[in-house]
């Protein structure tokens, strides 16, 4: 860049050198005092036409021009010529008195305004590679961040899989060892039930990384399969005020084991911030072909400066907790389900509103 300008500038001068010896010809010109003034109007053409660079025009005293050369083509468009020479009046270097009458006003070349423009171009073009080359490097972090959350989900399945086989194994010898024990058998129905729920959530690990299956599905009816589920789990304190099964048929293409997931996910955040009382709801309405769902609870809230980072691994407000939840939340809605989740409101002391908005799906052919 410095050498564009120096190099510019140098070119800057021997056009200033130029118009001085153009001033110079026309001096001696206006000095010459032969008889033949057809010989002074050629010697003056000769040395307009010599010039094939510089913009220059002819102006009369009284108004208007006589010629104009090297204003790219544009030498015949009256207004512009006009409009180009108020603004070298004004603006431009001192005028060379003419042999016969007139001014001849000099502006700047093209090449000359080039190579001042060219430093602005060079910067952009670097501006832009430096945008590339955080962009690549944030995309390569990124990456790199999926396939440790992938490494880390697989692996849990992986190791869940070992305890819950042996778990099994052992309620089915209470099973079959322990038959006529009424009390025995209704633990081992309710470990039955907590093994499958172990089941589904080192299933719901095995699938982070893969491409998951969408399904056309009825987003009420999966709504209120959640709030049954964790409405058992919550305190007697806390009501649920979510939308019916029956209340339609609205499909959205999701995965039910990993959207459930993420309604689970977002329901004991509120359970944990109700402290034992308070209300959690539900409302879901349809606008543009899209679904959108709000989470509300009466809970702690968040406060301003915690609402952009919420979403971020490692982030949690709790003592205990890895800050992973909302961070698997908010990718398995937007990569896995093409779909945005935010924090819609929240206001310490009143609660929090979760988003969810989701494609909204062409119902399956009965």
């Amino acid at each position: 860049m410095w050498y564009t300008n120096r190099l510019a500038n140098q070119l800057s001068v021997i056009e200033e050198n130029y118009v001085r010896f153009y001033e110079a010809s026309m001096r001696d010109i206006n000095n010459f005092d032969g008889s033949d003034a057809a010989e002074d109007v050629s010697t003056q053409q000769a040395i307009i036409e010599n010039n094939t660079t510089i913009p220059a025009i002819w102006a009369l005293q009284s108004g208007g021009y006589v010629e104009a050369i090297n204003w790219g083509g544009r030498e015949s468009d009256t207004a512009y010529i006009l409009e180009q020479l108020d603004y070298l009046k004004e603006y431009g270097k001192p005028p060379v008195e003419m042999p016969y009458g007139g001014l001849m006003y000099f502006g700047t070349s093209t090449l000359i305004q080039k190579l001042r423009l060219f430093p602005y171009i060079q910067l952009a073009l670097i501006g832009t590679f430096l945008v590339i080359g955080v962009f690549g490097i944030n995309q390569a972090r990124r990456a790199e961040q999926n396939r440790v959350w992938v490494g880390m989900a697989k692996e849990t399945a992986h190791q869940l899989g070992t305890p819950i086989s042996a778990i099994m194994g052992w309620i089915e010898h209470l099973n079959l060892s322990y038959a006529d024990n009424a009390d025995l058998m209704d633990v081992s129905a309710e470990l039955q039930k907590d093994v499958q729920r172990l089941e589904m959530v080192a299933n719901r690990f095995s699938k982070i990384g893969a491409t998951p299956e969408l399904y056309p599905t009825n987003i009420y009816a999966e709504l209120a399969r959640c709030r049954e589920y964790m409405e058992k789990r919550a305190p007697r304190r806390v009501t649920f005020n979510f939308p019916d099964a029956s209340t339609g048929d609205l499909p959205v293409a999701i995965n039910p084991l990993l959207f459930d997931w993420v309604i689970e996910n977002l329901l004991r955040n509120a359970l944990d911030a109700m402290d034992g009382k308070g209300k959690i709801s539900s409302v879901v309405h349809e606008k543009d072909n899209k679904v959108i769902i709000d989470i509300s609870d009466t809970g702690k809230g968040i406060s301003p400066r915690n609402v952009r980072r919420v979403f971020k691994p490692g982030f949690t407000t709790k003592q205990r907790g890895w800050g992973l939840g909302l961070s698997l939340v908010q990718r398995i809605i937007e990569e896995y389900h093409q779909g945005r989740i935010s924090v819609l409101s929240s206001e310490p002391g009143k609660g929090t509103t979760f988003r969810i908005v989701l494609p909204r799906a062409t119902p399956p052919k009965p």
